[in-house]
């Protein structure tokens, strides 16, 4: 067996199963489980339409590079979205679909990295666990940075070391953040490209959260985006990741895709032929439908919003709270530990929420994600206001 298997730590849901088998819930409460980040909005009906009607695609094997007719909405997507120059995006060079944003996330660090001594890859902390996972089995060692509440859970990147940038053969970033929902502004995009360049390595913008935001006049920014403003058309070391999980209510679909830097793509695309992840021919045409539509998309903010207003007004002056820049998580302080707070919520309210040590890594004696809680409001209105009156009555009892 690969020895770096037993590098791996097991997922944070099966630490919080371990957690929650210590105690009984309270059985007279309806279970509200705000732990897994899973969309819980109705997927798009024309979407679930396409699918149907393309059900006899079964009997087709699909290409690893996708349906030229897939590849060039999600070019048109990202022009039109992210503001790049009109022809910028050639969807046979600088566009690959994948199958989801988790197995495109761990197979890219797979091709990338070069088993030369020492590789290091940069992640968030806390972070998806995918990063730290995919590059262990790449044979790499994960340098964590810390987001904290004095950087606004943006990584303190000034404070890395050359030696540090040296070694360095990837960066995650992931903006809006999980499960911070912190976004990365252009001018540190700016600067990491640059950084990118000095020390050639290579940046992987994990940006799945990027179509969930609060004001429809101030869309998160895109790495791609900032490529586009210093005049980067080529997207030299830049790559990001897009899925319709989040946007469109599709998990299920498994359909994503990876964009940017052609000559990093076209090896990419080498590896993924052998790794044989093709997205299947009946779900590509269901995801031109989705990535042609934004209707259904606003719609999905709006509800997100409406449950954002709802949750933070009830738990105002219980739990140290805020809205975050975007996403659908809160990332709460908890008045004692984390694990028992979560433990002892769900015992008392029967209601699940993640601590938030268990998606970091305590670097230096610190956990970053220590005494805070991760709720995902993918649940509908009616719970998640059942859910915030359940946390205060928690809270106040305490």
């Amino acid at each position: 067996m690969n020895p770096d298997l037993l590098n791996l730590q097991p997922y944070p849901f099966e630490k919080l199963n371990a957690l929650k088998s210590q105690v009984t819930a309270n059985s007279n409460l309806t279970h509200i489980a705000l732990s897994i980040g899973e969309p819980k909005h109705q997927s798009p009906a024309f979407v679930k339409q396409t699918l149907i009607d393309n059900m006899d695609k079964l009997a087709n094997y699909p290409t690893s590079i996708g349906l030229p007719a897939l590849r060039s909405t999600i070019a048109q997507w990202l022009v039109k979205r992210f503001k790049l120059k009109p022809g910028s995006i050639d969807p046979e060079q600088h566009v690959l679909p994948v199958s989801g944003t988790r197995e495109a996330l761990f197979s890219f660090t797979q091709a990338i990295i070069d088993r030369q001594p020492q590789p290091l890859v940069i992640s968030p902390n806390p972070f998806y666990q995918i990063y730290e996972g995919a590059a262990l089995l790449a044979g790499a060692e994960p340098h964590f940075l810390a987001c904290t509440s004095e950087n606004n859970f943006i990584p303190d990147f000034d404070a890395v070391s050359d030696e540090v940038w040296q070694h360095c053969q990837l960066l995650f970033l992931c903006s809006p953040g999980n499960p911070t929902g912190a976004v990365i502004d252009s001018k540190t995009l700016t600067k990491l490209i640059a950084l990118a360049d000095r020390y050639d390595f290579v940046i992987a913008s994990d940006e799945c959260y990027s179509e969930l935001y609060f004001d429809e006049q101030s869309p998160p920014t895109g790495l791609l985006q900032t490529c586009t403003e210093i005049g980067r058309d080529d997207f030299s070391r830049c790559v990001v990741f897009h899925s319709l999980s989040k946007r469109s209510n599709l998990p299920g679909l498994r359909s994503g895709f990876v964009a940017g830097d052609s000559s990093i793509l076209k090896q990419y695309l080498l590896y993924r032929t052998y790794h044989g992840c093709a997205m299947p021919i009946q779900h590509q045409l269901a995801s031109i439908a989705a990535w042609s539509d934004e209707q259904h998309v606003k719609i999905n903010r709006d509800l997100y919003r409406q449950k954002f207003d709802a949750v933070l007004a009830i738990l105002e002056g219980s739990l140290e709270v805020s809205k975050p820049d975007a996403g659908f998580y809160l990332w709460a302080k908890t008045p004692i530990t984390d694990t028992d707070f979560a433990q002892q919520l769900f015992a008392q309210q029967n209601l699940t929420v993640l601590p938030g040590r268990y998606i970091g890594r305590t670097v230096n004696g610190i956990n970053p994600g220590e005494n805070r809680i991760r709720m995902a409001l993918v649940a509908s209105l009616e719970e998640c206001i059942d859910a915030a009156e359940r946390i205060k009555t928690f809270v106040a009892q305490l």
